[in-house]
C-alpha cells in the first residue's frame, strides 16, 4: 500500500535582462515542496526549497548514498532534506529508486507551471581520472539517457552502484518531468563515476531551476 503526501507552493526570483537594464522579478508564492512516500518497502520524506540554500545532514541509514545527497544539496544550492528508512537489510535498490521518486515529486511540485525558469542546465565535473558531463531539460516530460550502463563501470560504494544510481536517476525524471542526459567522458570506477555525476547534475539542477524571465520557456505556451 502507498500513500503519498505533499504541501507546497510556488516562490521564484530572478533577474530580466532588457538590453543594458536589469531588473528583478519576483512570484509571489514559495517554491517549497514537502513529500511522503511510504510503501511496503521504505518510508521516505523530502523536503526541498528552490530559493534557499540551507539544508539539512540527509538520513537514509546508507552511508555513501546519504553522502551523494548531501554532495546533491551543496552543490546545487538548494533547500533540501531527506529522511528516509528502508529495507537495507535486503539489498539498497529499494531505498535509492524510492528517494529518487520521491525527490522528483517534490521537484515537480516545487516548480509548479514552470513559469520563468532557465529550463536548461549544463555542467561538467571531472573527479580524478573521471569526467562527467549531464544535462538537464524541465521540460515537463520524462526521459533519461544514461550512459555509464553501457560502459564497463566496475566496482562500488557502500554496496552502491551505477546501476543503482540509474534506477535513482529513472525515478527522478520519470516523477520530476525531467529529460536527463548523462555522459561518462572518462573513468570508470563506480565510487568516482557516481560521485561525479550527482555532483554535476547538482551544478545542472542549479541553473536549470534559476528564475530568469516572466515568460514560460516555451513556445507551446506551457510546460
Amino acid at each position: 500500500m502507498r500513500r503519498v503526501f505533499w504541501t507546497g507552493g510556488h516562490k521564484s526570483a530572478g533577474r530580466l535582462f532588457n538590453g543594458s537594464r536589469l531588473s528583478l522579478y519576483t512570484r509571489a508564492m514559495s517554491r517549497t515542496a514537502t513529500l511522503t512516500r511510504t510503501t511496503a518497502e521504505t518510508d521516505i520524506t523530502v523536503r526541498l526549497d528552490l530559493d534557499s540554500s540551507a539544508h539539512d545532514a540527509p538520513h537514509s541509514g546508507h552511508g555513501f548514498f546519504d553522502h551523494m545527497l548531501d554532495a546533491l544539496a551543496r552543490h546545487s544550492r538548494l533547500g533540501l532534506s531527506v529522511r528516509a528508512t528502508g529495507d537495507l537489510h535486503i539489498e539498497p535498490h529499494h531505498l535509492i529508486e524510492d528517494t529518487g521518486i520521491t525527490l522528483g515529486q517534490a521537484l515537480a511540485q516545487a516548480l509548479g507551471d514552470r513559469k520563468g525558469i532557465e529550463r536548461y542546465g549544463s555542467a561538467f565535473v571531472p573527479m580524478d581520472e573521471t569526467l562527467a558531463h549531464v544535462v538537464v531539460d524541465l521540460s515537463g516530460r520524462a526521459h533519461l539517457a544514461f550512459e555509464p550502463e553501457r560502459l564497463e563501470v566496475w566496482g562500488e560504494a557502500g554496496g552502491m552502484t551505477h546501476y543503482h544510481l540509474r534506477e535513482f536517476l529513472r525515478g527522478f525524471c520519470n516523477h520530476g518531468g525531467v529529460t536527463l542526459h548523462v555522459r561518462l567522458l572518462a573513468g570508470r570506477e563506480a565510487h568516482h563515476v557516481i560521485e561525479a555525476v550527482v555532483k554535476a547534475l547538482a551544478r545542472a539542477l542549479r541553473d536549470a531551476v534559476a528564475v530568469t524571465s516572466a515568460e514560460m520557456p516555451s513556445t507551446k505556451g506551457s510546460l
